[in-house]
């Protein structure tokens, strides 16, 4: 008798998989019955809220920055070109001129990034609070974006 049970297992395990199929179908529940709310789309996974190097381009460096920091009929200040398509290479793990020992941008670590110190006038700056033209500096709210940018590892995107 155990051989028998056994043979029939594969048949009796389709046989309760197909049963409970078509209870479900039977459900009253079909997506387009009247009463049944809509399924959420499962998540994908968390977003990212940080901003974009594109974003800080436009609405901080070419608004705020580039008057000092371009090549364009001038050496930049402190060497430092904020330009679109130059900004990048120039902030990102790169030392700073004026505070030796400082780097510029440090990935990850926007306390420890020399861009956030100037931005912020932190104690030990070499010169002045960033931007030179102030104030009015950067809002609270335009540092940190820079911070959030820097945060989520400085991409350049």
């Amino acid at each position: 008798m155990t051989n028998r049970i056994s043979a029939n297992r594969p048949g009796l395990t389709l046989g309760v998989l197909l049963l409970a199929m078509a209870a479900g179908a039977c459900s009253g529940d079909s997506p387009t019955s009247p009463t049944s709310a809509p399924t959420p789309a499962p998540a994908t996974g968390p977003t990212s809220t940080a901003p974009t190097l594109s974003a800080i381009q436009t609405q901080i460096f070419d608004a705020a920055c580039t008057t000092c920091h371009t090549e364009v009929d001038r050496d930049p200040a402190s060497r430092l070109n904020l330009r679109a398509g130059s900004a990048f290479a120039a902030l990102v793990n790169v030392p700073s001129v004026g505070q030796p020992g400082a780097t510029r941008v440090v990935p990850g670590n926007p306390n420890n990034s020399y861009l956030v110190q100037k931005l912020e006038g932190a104690s030990g700056i070499a010169g002045l609070r960033m931007p030179r033209n102030g104030p009015p500096f950067l809002t609270d709210a335009q540092v940190q974006m820079i911070r959030a940018w820097i945060a989520a590892g400085a991409p350049n995107n």
